[in-house]
Protein backbone atom coordinates (compact mmCIF):
# COMPACT_ATOMS: atom_id res chain seq x y z
CA UNK A 1 0.00 0.00 0.00
CA UNK A 2 1.34 3.40 -1.02
CA UNK A 3 1.20 6.52 1.05
CA UNK A 4 -1.85 7.98 -0.93
CA UNK A 5 -3.82 4.71 -0.32
CA UNK A 6 -2.68 4.61 3.60
CA UNK A 7 -4.33 8.27 3.57
CA UNK A 8 -7.00 7.62 2.16
CA UNK A 9 -7.90 4.69 4.43
CA UNK A 10 -7.40 7.34 7.26
CA UNK A 11 -9.44 9.37 6.13
CA UNK A 12 -12.43 7.07 5.88
CA UNK A 13 -11.89 5.93 8.80
CA UNK A 14 -11.81 9.15 10.50
CA UNK A 15 -15.24 10.32 9.10
CA UNK A 16 -16.95 6.77 9.41
CA UNK A 17 -15.71 6.12 13.19
CA UNK A 18 -18.02 9.00 14.12
CA UNK A 19 -20.81 8.20 11.74
CA UNK A 20 -20.69 4.53 12.81
CA UNK A 21 -20.73 5.24 16.79
CA UNK A 22 -24.07 7.23 16.20
CA UNK A 23 -25.51 4.69 14.11
CA UNK A 24 -24.78 1.99 16.79
CA UNK A 25 -26.28 3.99 19.36
CA UNK A 26 -29.15 4.39 17.12
CA UNK A 27 -29.82 1.17 16.84
CA UNK A 28 -29.47 0.40 20.77
CA UNK A 29 -25.34 -0.31 20.90
CA UNK A 30 -23.78 1.38 23.82
CA UNK A 31 -21.41 4.23 22.58
CA UNK A 32 -18.64 2.85 24.88
CA UNK A 33 -19.16 -0.32 23.07
CA UNK A 34 -19.37 0.15 19.68
CA UNK A 35 -16.08 2.83 20.09
CA UNK A 36 -14.35 -0.28 21.92
CA UNK A 37 -15.01 -2.59 19.23
CA UNK A 38 -13.85 -0.07 16.19
CA UNK A 39 -10.97 1.43 18.37
CA UNK A 40 -10.08 -2.62 18.51
CA UNK A 41 -10.84 -3.21 14.79
CA UNK A 42 -8.67 -0.38 14.16
CA UNK A 43 -5.71 -1.02 16.21
CA UNK A 44 -5.66 -4.45 14.40
CA UNK A 45 -5.70 -3.36 11.15
CA UNK A 46 -2.75 -0.73 11.93
CA UNK A 47 -0.91 -3.85 13.48
CA UNK A 48 -1.47 -6.04 10.46
CA UNK A 49 -0.33 -2.80 8.23
CA UNK A 50 2.93 -2.46 10.43
CA UNK A 51 3.84 -6.44 10.42
CA UNK A 52 3.10 -6.46 6.63
CA UNK A 53 5.72 -3.62 6.20
CA UNK A 54 8.18 -4.47 8.71
CA UNK A 55 8.79 -8.03 6.81
CA UNK A 56 8.24 -6.42 3.25
CA UNK A 57 11.53 -4.15 4.47
CA UNK A 58 13.48 -7.11 5.83
CA UNK A 59 12.75 -8.87 2.22
CA UNK A 60 14.06 -6.13 1.10
CA UNK A 61 17.05 -5.75 2.65
CA UNK A 62 17.74 -10.35 1.92
CA UNK A 63 17.30 -9.48 -1.57
CA UNK A 64 19.42 -6.22 -1.66
CA UNK A 65 21.83 -9.07 0.50
CA UNK A 66 21.78 -11.61 -1.79
CA UNK A 67 22.41 -9.27 -4.53
CA UNK A 68 25.51 -7.43 -2.94
CA UNK A 69 26.95 -11.51 -2.18
CA UNK A 70 26.66 -11.80 -5.55
CA UNK A 71 28.38 -9.37 -7.15
CA UNK A 72 31.28 -9.95 -4.66
CA UNK A 73 31.41 -13.38 -5.98
CA UNK A 74 31.26 -11.88 -9.22
CA UNK A 75 34.43 -10.00 -8.77
CA UNK A 76 36.04 -10.45 -5.27
CA UNK A 77 39.15 -8.31 -5.89
CA UNK A 78 37.33 -5.17 -7.20
CA UNK A 79 36.89 -2.82 -3.83
CA UNK A 80 33.74 -1.28 -6.18
CA UNK A 81 32.21 -4.78 -6.05
CA UNK A 82 31.40 -4.66 -2.29
CA UNK A 83 29.38 -1.72 -2.67
CA UNK A 84 25.46 -1.77 -4.26
CA UNK A 85 23.76 1.48 -4.40
CA UNK A 86 26.52 2.97 -2.41
CA UNK A 87 25.72 0.76 0.61
CA UNK A 88 28.79 -1.45 1.76
CA UNK A 89 28.23 -5.53 1.86
CA UNK A 90 29.85 -5.08 5.74
CA UNK A 91 26.95 -2.51 6.08
CA UNK A 92 24.46 -4.34 5.33
CA UNK A 93 25.50 -7.55 7.48
CA UNK A 94 25.80 -5.08 10.45
CA UNK A 95 21.99 -4.13 9.75
CA UNK A 96 20.78 -7.59 10.12
CA UNK A 97 22.70 -8.65 12.80
CA UNK A 98 25.57 -10.61 10.98
CA UNK A 99 28.55 -9.24 13.04
CA UNK A 100 30.93 -12.49 12.10
CA UNK A 101 29.86 -12.27 8.62
CA UNK A 102 30.50 -8.52 8.49
CA UNK A 103 33.78 -8.44 10.04
CA UNK A 104 34.86 -11.20 7.40
CA UNK A 105 33.80 -9.40 4.36
CA UNK A 106 35.25 -6.22 6.12
CA UNK A 107 38.97 -8.02 6.71
CA UNK A 108 38.55 -8.94 2.94
CA UNK A 109 37.49 -5.86 1.63
CA UNK A 110 40.27 -4.57 3.67
CA UNK A 111 43.18 -6.96 1.73
CA UNK A 112 42.19 -5.24 -1.37
CA UNK A 113 44.48 -3.15 -3.26
CA UNK A 114 41.91 -0.53 -3.90
CA UNK A 115 39.77 0.08 -0.83
CA UNK A 116 40.09 3.39 0.83
CA UNK A 117 41.21 3.59 4.13
CA UNK A 118 38.61 6.06 5.28
CA UNK A 119 35.84 3.99 4.43
CA UNK A 120 37.93 0.43 6.35
CA UNK A 121 38.09 2.82 9.11
CA UNK A 122 34.45 3.18 9.53
CA UNK A 123 33.11 0.09 8.55
CA UNK A 124 35.85 -1.05 11.58
CA UNK A 125 34.02 1.36 13.75
CA UNK A 126 30.75 0.39 12.71
CA UNK A 127 31.75 -3.19 13.72
CA UNK A 128 32.71 -2.09 17.10
CA UNK A 129 29.90 -0.19 17.60
CA UNK A 130 27.73 -3.06 17.40
CA UNK A 131 30.26 -5.27 18.86
CA UNK A 132 29.69 -2.87 22.42
CA UNK A 133 25.80 -2.92 22.16
CA UNK A 134 25.71 -6.80 22.33
CA UNK A 135 28.05 -6.69 25.27
CA UNK A 136 25.83 -4.33 26.56
CA UNK A 137 22.78 -5.98 25.80
CA UNK A 138 24.36 -8.96 27.62
CA UNK A 139 25.48 -6.91 30.51
CA UNK A 140 22.25 -6.05 30.76
CA UNK A 141 20.57 -9.73 30.64
CA UNK A 142 22.91 -11.04 33.29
Amino acid sequence: MNYAATLAVLVVLAFCFPITVRLGAALGIPEALGAAVLGAVLVFGITAYLVRWQVARHSLRLSRLEEARAQVAADPDDSRSYFLEGEHLGQMLLALGRRREAAEVIDRYSRLGGARESEIVALREALSQAERRQRRAQREQA
